[in-house]
């Protein structure tokens, strides 16, 4: 089986053009979890420890009981697809080796990283068509 990779290197994804926030939030918490609550959950206490294959298996495979080749046989949606960027105000920055961390958008680390002309750049997907 081939696998399909969501992983980005030297990459920011900033938030989307709609995102609905100017300071990031942290996602509600709920019962069960949401993958959007694991997401955040892994990694705002652990930058540049997971990929993110890593998170969205952890978020959206296991989750649901898969196993982790099973999950990637198929295409997945990236993080650039996550309510993080979306929804809470979240930029995702995914280092040389392709691991990552979040960042909110009114941090300067956000601003620094935003302006970096040696990273590609990304946005987060769109919530609503223009």
């Amino acid at each position: 089986m081939a696998k399909n990779s969501t992983n980005y290197f030297d990459t920011f994804i900033e938030v989307a053009e709609d995102c609905p926030v100017t300071v990031a939030e942290k996602p509600p918490v709920k019962e069960p979890r949401t993958a959007v609550q694991i997401e955040y959950e892994m990694l705002i206490d652990q930058p540049y420890t997971y990929s993110s294959d890593d998170v969205l298996y952890e978020s959206n495979g296991n989750r649901k009981g898969l196993a982790r080749e099973d999950f990637f046989a198929k295409p997945q949606p990236c993080f650039r697809a996550s309510a993080l960027g979306k929804k809470y105000g979240w930029g995702v920055h995914c280092n040389e080796d392709g691991k990552i961390a979040i960042y909110g958008v009114e941090s300067e680390d956000y601003k620094r990283l935003a302006s970096d002309g040696s990273i590609k750049h990304l946005k987060a997907m769109r919530s609503s068509k223009k």
